[in-house]
């Protein structure tokens, strides 16, 4: 726990100690009405302290000790005590340690949350001290490096307004004309920063890149193993013409920026080929826009590859080779139930059945299997589809997403009548895609009837093979995982402590963590009688059924993933 001298309130502390007088006290507050910003950042900008003043200042009034970092030459097996990604989300940097005390320099040493995050995941007592927030950004990208992106954002950040053709006389994006906005977007610069975006992010193995607007910048960050990264920050001035050079390249209209547009950009990269879904939004500041990147080559994903352990996977293999009935994969947006979809259809896709997908779009084409994609426009729904299929002679079909109860009745009554259907729902555990069903409309006899078995997953960051280590956290971060742990007991976890193979941050790929319920008649009669899922879930454990919770505890315990990632997709998600 932090200690703290007697709370002193900081106005008094700053002219007791002479810093500041009475009158410039009174201008800062004056201001600080008219601004709502924290009082320290007004005194700086008003230029009655420097920052390193002010927090020295900050620090008394805490009780925590001020360091000036900026001269610091870290012992490199301190500084990667911290992951990458954590020194960077809460501007926190480890300067030494001693023993089982890890001393961390904070921009803010009362924020419980990270100091609880990083004692979690180095099992260290950590000693707060502060430091200048713009000392420790330095530090920071000194020590770790800064990306190419930082270096192109430096070029940017350089780039005079007038040195983009029309920006001169723009103030406000909604006066630029088209015609500037086309010349703007040709210019080499533009082109350059939105070429790296994109190589970057395929280099990096991102799956998403998110380009939002703010009011004096745009942040640009990269969806990598499930977890957002800021990776840029160009300035304010190249927004609209980068967003339009973007809208551009996926064939989108640039003179709307009112109303959401989807468009895709397809390209090759390093010999392989790769589809962009782009998404945009107007918001606030300026269009918001979303590219999911798709590689065509990496679809064909075997399920022993998936993270299933031996048994789940025989259970689940065996389910999916039944000639009729209904398998659902269930999990929220992002938890990987397209690829287990994608890679039950690879494995299924013997040439001897008739396949038969409807998706919403078609993320990746497989070969020998007939895909058809919604159209909205022209009426071609879920539903409508699948009415279509069920007079195309299939084996095998494969919904994308049931939605609504019309979509659930016809993909119940195909699996009635001897087809295997295969879709996704969004719900959090398998039990509860029984009762989600029901909900819908659908009666029990019908749902007990139809389905075969419900999975839900999650997808975890995998550990770092280069620069994984076993570590013994504190007992009470054990205890929140429901083990139980005699005094004097160790256990050991595992984590990544950051290396060049997984940029810093202690991880690289993901696995998934599986929850397989198999429609027994135990459970079939609790359908019957419109169980809650509680309930549902009650019977299931007993009969085996192996929970989220279990599957990822077994998957630290064996050191495939870390305690802090659990916490995070597990048990943040489940409870």
């Amino acid at each position: 726990m932090l200690a703290r001298a007697p709370k002193r309130d900081l106005p008094e502390i700053l002219v007791e100690e002479k810093l500041i007088t009475e009158r410039q006290l009174t201008r800062a507050l004056e201001q600080q009405k008219k601004t709502n910003d924290k009082l320290e950042k007004v005194l700086v900008q008003l230029g009655f302290l420097s920052e390193k003043e002010i927090t020295e200042v900050l620090g008394k009034q805490m009780g925590v000790q001020f360091v000036d970092v900026e001269t610091f030459a870290l012992e490199p097996e301190v500084l990667h005590t911290v992951p990458e990604h954590l020194v960077r989300r809460y501007k926190v940097m480890p300067i030494a340690q001693v023993d089982n005390k890890l001393t961390l320099a904070m921009a803010d040493p009362l924020n419980i949350i990270a100091i609880d995050d990083i004692r979690l995941v180095t099992g260290f007592d950590i000693q707060p001290v502060i430091a200048t927030e713009d000392s420790l950004v330095k530090l920071i990208d000194r020590n770790f490096g800064a990306t190419e992106l930082q270096e192109v954002e430096e070029t940017v950040k350089n780039m005079a307004v007038a040195d983009v053709p029309g920006l001169d006389v723009v103030q406000e994006e909604e006066e630029i004309s088209i015609d500037k906005l086309k010349a703007m977007v040709d210019e080499a610069p533009i082109v350059k920063v939105v070429n790296l975006i994109i190589s970057q992010a395929i280099n990096d193995k991102a799956s998403d890149i998110h380009i939002e607007a703010e009011p004096k910048q745009v942040k640009v960050r990269y969806r990598i193993d499930g977890v957002l990264h800021d990776v840029m920050s160009p300035p304010k001035h190249i927004q609209a013409p980068m967003i339009s050079r973007i809208k551009i390249m996926a064939s989108m209209d640039i003179s709307e920026r009112r109303l959401p547009q989807d468009g895709k950009i397809h390209l090759r990269h390093s010999n392989r080929e790769f589809d962009l879904r782009v998404s945009t939004i107007p918001t606030v500041f300026g269009e918001k826009v979303v590219m999911r990147i798709l590689d065509k080559g990496s679809v064909m994903l075997g399920l022993e590859k998936l993270g299933f352990s031996p048994e789940t996977r025989t259970r689940f293999e065996d389910m999916i080779s039944k000639p009729y009935g209904m398998i659902l994969v269930t999990g929220p947006t992002g938890s990987g139930k397209s690829t287990t979809l994608y890679s039950c259809l690879n494995k299924l896709n013997t040439g001897d059945r008739n396949i038969i997908t409807i998706e919403d779009p078609v993320e990746y084409q497989l070969t020998g299997v007939n895909q058809v994609q919604t159209n909205e426009r022209a009426g071609l729904h879920f539903a409508t589809a699948l009415r279509a299929f069920l007079r195309q002679d299939p084996d095998i079909i494969m919904v994308g997403e049931i939605r609504d109860s019309e979509t659930a009745r016809i993909a119940i009554e195909a699996a009635l009548t001897g087809h295997l259907v295969l879709s996704t729902l969004h719900t959090n555990d398998s039990p509860s895609a029984i009762t989600r069903l029901i909900e819908m409309g659908i009666e029990p006899f019908l749902v007990a009837s139809a389905v075969i078995g419900a999975l839900a997953q999650r997808l975890a960051r995998v550990i770092c093979p280069n620069c994984k280590e076993s570590f013994s956290p504190p007992i009470e971060s054990i205890k929140k995982f429901g083990l139980g742990v005699y005094a004097g007991e160790e256990v050991n976890f595992f984590r990544g402590k950051g290396c060049d193979h997984c940029k810093r941050t202690g991880y690289r790929g993901r696995a998934g963590i599986y929850e397989l319920m198999t429609m027994s008649e135990r459970i079939r009669s609790l359908t019957l009688q419109r169980a809650s899922s509680a309930e549902i879930r009650k019977i299931g454990i007993e009969e085996g059924m192996r929970t989220l919770q279990d599957d990822g505890i077994r998957k630290v315990l064996d050191g495939v993933t870390s305690m802090e990632e659990m916490l995070r997709v597990v048990y943040t998600e489940s409870q």
